[in-house]
């Protein structure tokens, strides 16, 4: 079996929980004595701890400056469990602009970087993580630099670079640790000798099964148990695998994890099938399916897979066929996660080289420099003069290349760029838009079109002005590229008609981040202006499974897409589906997203 990267994003809940700040020494303060206590409390008793939160808020003006700090710490940890990731992402960075200490940086970075992990924000996670990661030395309390390397080796797993995530584990291994570090530190190592296609060692299974149970760390322990089973059934131990794993599929379904207990029925129907116990396999990919419906993991592809298996041997051949398809769906789904992260990593890794190259040149210029020092102090003084004029020379060179620099990048810029809201102008988005589709036709991947016009634009300038309506448009500019990520291209075709080419994107998804930005659109305040006027826009949404690789064909089938939308009454999305382009036209079996007041009426055709 093959180790699922959906461990880690468990892994990353519990590990939110065990990053706490280190338990701190008795002492007399009230207040001390309330963060202590909230400390304590936090991952075991919610409920209490939100009221011992609230009379801290409260107390807050008596706190030391110290005090208040731990406060916020507190506050961003309560945010986080009630699933608040932006305002505990706030608070965590407001904290690292007010800190110079060394070890507060480190410890809330590694906040940071757990809670983009579990955001899934994972280029921003491997991007904090770069940054807090040198810092580690300067850390002298170990239980803290122990949880940032277990925030990293977890990261690292999770985009698939298990080398670095084993590594990481194993330096805070080989520090001695304590506690839940020692169980977090020992999982780790394990899933990450299984992502590298290594045996783990038994024994260290073993003892971190113990670490966990001692520590009560139910769903680490338990994820530790399906490695081992994995390692048992590689060694062709499939009997004593399946009782490992039902001695304790109560404990772990006790803990209420649907993906942990998902993983313990999907890998025991696998077992069961493999065995020839069919009816047995079968009610266990039925809970993994039950447990792990709605997410994107492996247990859930497992499960599948499990079904159809029983169904084609079985001889249903109806049946087998859903199973099919549905087992294909879920590990497509599951394939276009792991790229995800992985194309994160790709994009950091690629961040980091060219600053290092940077440096690189940098040092080198120096050496140069350094160097040219030398020369010229070992020169005849005859020869000073001419030494001078030389530096002057090249001095001047070096000055007017960047000047010309500078006017070729600004040349440049005004040549691909819309003057007035700043994206793509329509020659410079058809080139980036046509080398996005070949880049996917050669990948086998899908990439959708949203075109958008925004309704009754000329009355706006007609009765406010042109100023108003450049306003409009830059505000409508600035409200969708919020919807687009750093691979898709938005630009404005013309007037107050925009485009945007997504990447990897197929018709449904492309057609609710239209919807999305519809609604985004008609939530513009206009009262900046000195006037109040309503801004809305009509959509057409195509997608390469539907037009092919053909921007001019995309661009035409979604311009027809708009014109519909205009034609049916403005603000609104539609898609297109030449398979009901008949139907379309009669009105009827279509997909379009009209205003959400109408959203009763809304249909999606099949």
């Amino acid at each position: 079996m093959k180790l699922g990267k959906g461990h880690a994003l468990w892994a990353a809940a519990v590990m939110a929980c065990i990053c706490a700040w280190p338990a701190q020494a008795q002492v007399s303060s009230d207040i001390d004595a309330l963060i202590k206590q909230a400390e304590a409390i936090k991952t075991s008793q919610p409920a209490k701890f939100y009221d011992v939160l609230e009379r801290l808020e409260k107390r807050v003006e008596e706190a030391t400056p110290e005090q208040r700090l731990k406060l916020r710490l507190l506050r961003a940890h309560g945010f986080l469990m009630k699933g608040k990731s932006e305002p505990a992402i706030r608070e965590l960075r407001q904290i690292q602009q007010e800190t110079k200490d060394p070890e507060m940086l480190f410890w809330t970075g590694s906040l940071l970087v757990n809670t983009y992990a579990l955001t899934r924000k994972f280029e921003q996670g491997l991007t904090t993580l770069n940054e807090i990661l040198p810092l580690a030395t300067k850390v002298e309390k170990k239980d803290v630099r122990h949880r940032g390397l277990l925030v990293a080796g977890l990261l690292y797993n999770q985009v698939g670079e298990y080398a670095l995530g084993q590594q990481y584990a194993r330096q805070v291994l080989a520090d001695t640790p304590e506690g839940r570090n020692q169980c977090a530190a020992g999982n780790l190592v394990a899933e990450a000798a299984l992502g590298l296609k290594q045996a783990p060692s038994e024994e260290m299974i073993f003892r971190t099964i113990k670490f966990c149970e001692e520590q009560k760390e139910p769903i680490l322990g338990g994820l530790t148990r399906t490695y081992l089973a994995r390692k048992w059934v590689d060694d062709g131990k499939i009997d004593q695998a399946i009782e490992l794993l039902e001695r304790y599929l109560p404990t772990v379904t006790a803990t209420g994890y649907p993906l942990v207990i998902s993983e313990y029925h999907a890998m025991l129907a696998s077992m069961y099938l493999k065995l020839g116990d069919m009816r047995t396999a079968q009610t266990h990919a039925d809970e993994a399916v039950k447990r792990g419906m709605g997410m994107t993991s492996l247990p859930l592809v497992v499960a599948y897979k499990s079904l159809y298996e029983i169904a084609n041997k079985q001889g249903h051949a109806e049946v087998a066929l859903l199973r099919y398809q549905q087992y294909a769906e879920a590990d497509k789904a599951y394939l276009n996660d792991v790229k995800t992260r992985q194309l994160a990593y790709q994009i950091v890794r690629q961040q980091i080289l060219q600053k290092t190259q940077q440096i690189s040149m940098l040092d080198q210029e120096n050496q140069v420099l350094q160097l040219q020092r030398q020369v010229d102090q070992q020169a005849a003084q005859n020869t000073r003069l001419i030494v001078i004029l030389l530096i002057v020379l090249v001095a001047s060179i070096g000055y007017w290349a960047f000047k010309i620099k500078r006017v070729q990048l600004s040349l440049k810029k005004m040549a691909e760029t819309d003057a007035l809201t700043g994206i793509c102008n329509r020659h410079h988005f058809t080139i980036r838009a046509e080398r996005a589709l070949a880049e996917c036709a050669r990948n086998g991947e899908q990439a959708a079109l949203i075109m958008f016009d925004l309704d009754h634009f000329k009355n706006i300038n007609d009765r406010f002005g042109h100023g108003t309506g450049d306003w409009a448009l830059k505000e409508v500019s600035e409200a969708s590229k919020g919807f687009c990520r750093r691979i898709d291209v938005i630009g404005r075709l013309g007037g107050e008609e925009f485009a945007i080419l997504m990447y990897g994107c197929d018709l449904r998804a492309a057609a609710r981040v239209a919807e999305d930005c519809r609604v985004r659109l008609a939530q513009i305040d206009t009262r900046d202006t000195g006037h109040v006027f309503a801004i809305t826009g009509s959509f057409g949404v195509t997608s390469s499974m539907q037009s092919g690789y053909s921007l001019a064909k995309l661009l035409s089938h979604a311009d027809k897409q708009l014109y519909r939308a205009k034609h049916q009454g403005r603000n609104r999305v539609c898609v297109y589906e030449p398979a009901h382009e008949h139907a379309r036209d009669a009105g009827s079996n279509v997909l379009e997203l009209p205003s959400r007041e109408g959203r009763a009426e809304h249909h999606i055709g099949a």
